[in-house]
């Protein structure tokens, strides 16, 4: 199974105030680096599971969870194989702005 961005959405090319990406893949252990935004991030699990890392904590998410990462928060996550992970990811801004820490 490969990574896939599904759709990658820009809010500022539709006139919306926030952009999204859509993700799937199957590849156990696969997720970007450390990373943070000025904005809240919230991820939407459509299926399989993550083990995700919000700061201090670690949590796993899986199938219907909701999980909200606060601005300025240090985030990452991995994939928990062998089901695929499907996910839409919120970004609350009109455009993508990373700063990657690892």
């Amino acid at each position: 199974m490969t990574t896939e961005a599904l759709e990658n959405v820009e809010g500022r090319d539709i006139g919306s105030g926030i952009s999204i990406i859509r993700e799937r893949t199957g590849i156990d252990g696969s997720g970007p680096r450390l990373h943070q935004h000025p904005y809240r991030e919230t991820f939407v699990i459509v299926s399989g599971r993550a083990r995700f890392t919000i700061g201090a904590a670690e949590r796993e998410g899986g199938t219907g969870d909701v999980l909200v990462v606060p601005a300025d928060t240090p985030h990452k996550f991995a994939v928990i194989g062998p089901e695929t992970y499907e996910a839409v990811h919120i970004h609350e801004s009109d455009h993508f702005i990373t700063e990657w820490l690892e």
